[in-house]
């Protein structure tokens, strides 16, 4: 037996936000590999989520494969995403992403950061 602990995912995409970022990448015009995820120093608690297109797989980044496109992950988030959830939210005004992350410690009061 081995006390090799295993990683748990990096992160983990529910069907409500595959199918939305499905929708992104259709709607784009152009085509696209996936998108990339990372991290930002932003905002009052210190770091924000990115979200973008990705035209290209850059050496370093982890690779999440969904069905129907990849998810890149910058290598210098990936300490941060690890067993982080995302999913897509529609309330009443607002519709959008969002990370339920196990190693967050804190938000700010608006939602726009966080910290570890």
């Amino acid at each position: 037996m081995s006390n090799i602990k295993k990683r748990p995912p990096i992160l983990n995409i529910t069907l409500k936000a595959r199918q939305n970022i499905q929708a992104l990448l259709n709607s784009r015009g152009k085509p696209s590999k996936g998108v990339r995820i990372g991290v930002r120093t932003r905002g009052c608690s210190g770091l924000s989520y990115t979200l973008e297109y990705a035209d290209d797989h850059q050496s370093m980044d982890e690779v999440v494969d969904t069905p129907d496109f990849k998810v890149f992950i910058d290598p210098k988030a990936i300490m941060f995403l690890l067993g982080t959830e995302m999913d897509y939210v529609e309330e009443k005004l607002q519709a959008g992403f969002v990370f339920q992350n196990p190693n967050e410690k804190g938000r700010c009061g608006c939602g726009e950061s966080f910290h570890v």
